[in-house]
């Protein structure tokens, strides 16, 4: 399966920010130094949850970020696809529409791609605060 660690260090660090019983403000060196992430790798998947919604950064004193959106609706898919990154498990891609050359697909393409949208639809009913009980 083709799900990148750029994707499980996205889950992980909004999952850290729900699962907040302060409800304050987390900070990406705490997110960092909990997880075991690096700090500029965090940044850069920050700015794209930013972008998204789901987080919302909170400057000065005590900042860092919370959730943007309510944690019962966000969905680990969406935290996946907002970073950009597919839950793939077929060798196509969007320019190129076959498995294996000419607009052939490979004899597994169906099985794969039906497994693809299996994980989607998991992934996609699981919500933080199902994961923060």
């Amino acid at each position: 399966m083709i799900l990148t660690t750029k994707a499980r260090y996205a889950v992980m660090a909004v999952i850290e920010i729900a699962d907040n019983k302060a409800n304050q403000p987390v900070s990406l060196l705490t997110i960092s130094k909990r997880q075991k992430i690096s700090l500029s790798y965090l940044e850069q998947i920050f700015a794209s949850l930013r972008k998204s919604g789901i987080v919302e950064s909170v400057k000065g004193p005590g900042g860092g970020y919370i959730l943007g959106k309510n944690r019962n609706i966000v969905t680990i898919a969406e935290i996946i696809k907002a970073i950009g990154e597919p839950i793939k498990m077929t060798r196509c891609n969007n320019v190129q529409k076959s498995c294996v050359n000419d607009d052939i697909k490979c004899k597994t393409h169906h099985l794969w791609s039906g497994l693809e949208n299996k994980i989607y639809e998991y992934l996609n009913s699981i919500s933080l605060s199902s994961i923060c009980k």
